[in-house]
């Protein structure tokens, strides 16, 4: 899985990339199959509310788990994968660092989508082209049920954000929505989103549910050692590549690196009755 030049370029102008087919069958079964445990075992949690960004909605749900990798092996062991490594480091530069992961689950009819944002109005890195989101569609991610939109070419223009009242901690924006594009692909394809890209989820108006996991990576040189060292218990946030990495054994007392195959067969293994 190696991206083209003419795909790179896509991303450093237009601020998106999609992938389709990124993860193959196999892989992407382990991740159901994994999300499915997360989620029957009350690991995520509805964040949407009844308007006043405080409520618990009675009628949405929108569930999700950050970070994701303290509950799961193999989504850890997921940004190890060397076809990761090669995407992001194609994308962004050779020296990256794991900002967090976490997953969003839409049920069928009641899911709600999430508002368009700004990942960097968050994240404020100097570079917003020197971060970039993985979205991985869990299931196949269609117009009815909810799949990300992206206004592109947006990327260099950081838009005012206010709070959500239809989320207990989100924020949103108003891009041009006249401008967006929206992006559907099959269960296991990527949509690759630098920190300035304007995008949003739509509601799931479908009977089946509809999740997607995403990562954000990001350059060394958009961090300084306060970032390491800030929120580390509750998120840690390893160094992939570069002469500081350790393989995720600084960050998580084991080598993570080069488990990926194995937590892959694992978590596609039939489980025991």
């Amino acid at each position: 899985m190696k991206l083209s030049s003419a795909q790179i370029e896509q991303f450093r102008r237009r601020g998106y990339l999609a992938v389709p087919g990124f993860f193959d069958a196999r892989e992407t079964a382990a991740l159901q199959a994994d999300i499915a445990r997360l989620k029957r075992n009350g690991f995520l949690r509805n964040v949407a509310t009844a308007g006043d960004g405080k409520t618990p909605s009675r009628e949405k749900v929108n569930l999700q788990l950050c970070p994701a990798n303290f509950y799961s092996t193999l989504i850890r062991a997921l940004p190890f994968a060397p076809k990761v490594l090669e995407a992001v480091t194609r994308l962004l530069g050779p020296e990256i660092t794991l900002h967090l992961d976490q997953i969003f689950l839409k049920p069928g009819r009641s899911g709600m989508g999430t508002a368009w944002h700004q990942d960097n109005a968050y994240f404020k890195i100097p570079q917003p082209l020197r971060g970039t989101a993985m979205w991985i569609a869990i299931h196949d991610a269609t117009v009815a049920n909810g799949t990300l939109r992206v206004v592109p070419d947006a990327w260099a223009t950081p838009l005012p954000h206010a709070r959500d009242g239809n989320s207990d901690h989100h924020i949103k924006c108003q891009p041009d929505e006249s401008k967006a594009e929206t992006v559907e692909l099959k269960a296991g394809g990527v949509i690759f989103f630098c920190y300035g890209t304007p995008h949003a989820t739509g509601d799931n108006q479908t009977d089946t549910e509809r999740a997607g996991l995403a990562y954000h990576f990001l350059c060394e040189d958009q961090t300084d050692e306060a970032f390491y060292s800030t929120g580390r218990i509750g998120n840690p946030r390893p160094r992939l590549t570069g002469p500081r990495a350790t393989g995720g054994l600084e960050e998580y007392g084991a080598v993570i690196a080069g488990t990926w195959d194995a937590e892959v067969a694992r978590a596609a293994a039939p489980q025991k009755s």
